[in-house]
């Protein structure tokens, strides 16, 4: 199978939030299935050990973190992630065996190839046998690639970002060396539940008995509702806010003292929320080397693995190729995203490293909060020439363009349509000044496609 007949097959596969058919329940959120499939692959999880991360927000810019740390450290690493901005190979990366470096690159296209025709071969297999009730969802088949792409290339270790929730999530068939959670917000309440208890009880889901967790403190009702379902299980807890600076430092590198040898702590994703996520990943990193025997892994390659990190899409700055415009896209998705986005937004401007005039390209999912996250990026584009354009993106579940321009009356704030985002795109860049793109991960994906079909 060549690789551009696998993706067009993968794209064919119902996706766990579309929306149900007319007259047709809603897929159900199980592991079972998931189980069935990669025992028909030989259970290729069990090959390697993993790293589990649930979370709302910062869970795959802590992923990256670590797996880069773990890839500079010399061990063979896996990183699974999602979504992808441009390919779904960016979801499976896969490091060499380069102390030093952080080597990950995404899998080849033939490899993706080859193990997607192993998982739908299986698939449909057990599909014919009775013993699936239907196709596995994209989610499910992407995940079961990655993992056996993973035992084929003999990883050292695995490093799961979780895609929705933990609990019922199909990366949660692994048994996880540790479980991470990051920051939790409310998002996808239709799936995980209306309170941040609820959500914070079903991204618990990932903890094992007597397992190993790895968190920081945040709001309260997550803490108790993630201290209770840890309690339960007798699960032994790990605070990462030792790792976390002693003040502020507006992006600025800071010193940390691991295993008695002093380090300076640079991660260049830039906003004040990745301190947070670097030292969870610092806290993994530990861990592993001191209850793991992860042996390879030093102060210096802790340092160096965090200076090494690569994650676009995140507060990514850049200029605009033979223009004189700053892009920045950030693919905050939902209002503790956009809280993030604001205040690295508001800093920026008072530090004039913001040219106006400002263009906010914004456009959002449907089952989003929408006007909430309005409510709080808009008001930082309402200077004299600023402007606000409003593009549909290409997704079943996108919201119209009549939907976001109702949001923007509802607030009273002037708001231009486009027909889509290589439109909105095309119109921000007629001019000089700073274009900010955000609301969607799928947003920033189309405007990245557009920067590369223009600008090379």
């Amino acid at each position: 199978m060549q690789y551009e007949e696998a993706v067009s097959k993968l794209y064919t596969l119902s996706g766990e939030l579309a929306p149900a058919a007319p007259g047709t329940p809603r897929r159900k959120f199980e592991l079972d299935h998931m189980r069935t499939l990669v025992a028909a692959l030989g259970n290729p999880q069990n090959s390697f050990p993993s790293v589990l991360i649930a979370g709302t927000n910062g869970k795959g810019s802590t992923a990256a973190t670590l797996a880069s740390i773990l890839s500079v450290s010399g061990y063979r690493t896996g990183l699974y992630t999602s979504p992808h901005l441009l390919r779904p190979n960016e979801r499976i990366q896969i490091s060499g065996v380069t102390p030093g470096q952080n080597s990950l690159a995404e899998i080849a296209d033939q490899a993706f190839a080859d193990s997607f025709e192993k998982v739908e071969t299986a698939a449909a297999r057990l599909v014919n046998e009775g013993k699936l009730p239907h196709a596995p969802s994209f989610f499910e088949v992407i995940t079961a690639i990655a993992f056996v792409a993973f035992a084929e290339a003999k990883i050292d270790i695995a490093v799961l970002e979780v895609g929705l929730g933990g609990r019922l999530d199909a990366t949660n068939i692994v048994e996880p060396l540790l479980s991470v959670i990051t920051d939790i917000a409310l998002d996808h309440t239709e799936w995980l539940g209306n309170t941040l208890t609820e959500i914070a009880r079903e991204k618990a889901g990932i903890l094992r008995p007597k397992g190993l967790l790895v968190t920081l403190p945040q709001h309260p009702e997550a803490n108790a509702a993630i201290g209770e379902v840890a309690m339960a299980l007798d699960v032994t807890g790990v605070n990462a806010a030792a790792y976390l600076p002693d003040r502020i430092t507006n992006d600025e590198p800071y010193p940390l003292v691991l295993q008695g040898q002093a380090i300076t702590v640079a991660s260049p994703l830039p906003g004040d929320h990745q301190r947070r996520n670097t030292a969870l990943a610092i806290a993994v990193a530990e861990q592993l080397l001191t209850q793991q025997s992860f042996t390879k892994i030093t102060p210096q390659s802790i340092e160096s693995g965090i200076r090494s990190t690569n994650w676009p899409g995140r507060l990514e700055s850049t200029t605009i190729p033979g223009t004189q415009i700053t892009l920045l896209m950030d693919v905050a998705h939902n209002p503790a995203g956009a809280w993030t986005l604001r205040s690295h937004l508001s800093r920026q401007i008072d530090g004039d490293h913001l040219p106006a005039p400002r263009t906010l390209v914004f456009s959002a999912l449907k089952d989003k909060s929408i006007r909430e996250m309005a409510q709080i990026l808009f008001p930082l584009f309402d200077g004299p020439e600023d402007r606000i354009l409003l593009a549909p993106i290409q997704s079943p579940r996108a919201a119209s363009a009549e939907a976001l321009a109702e949001v923007a009356a509802d607030l009273d704030t002037a708001a231009e349509v486009c027909t889509s985002v290589a439109d909105a795109m095309d119109k921000a860049a007629d001019r000089t000044g700073s274009i900010v793109v955000s609301g969607s991960v799928y947003l920033v994906a189309e405007a990245k496609t557009w920067l590369k079909e223009q600008h090379g």
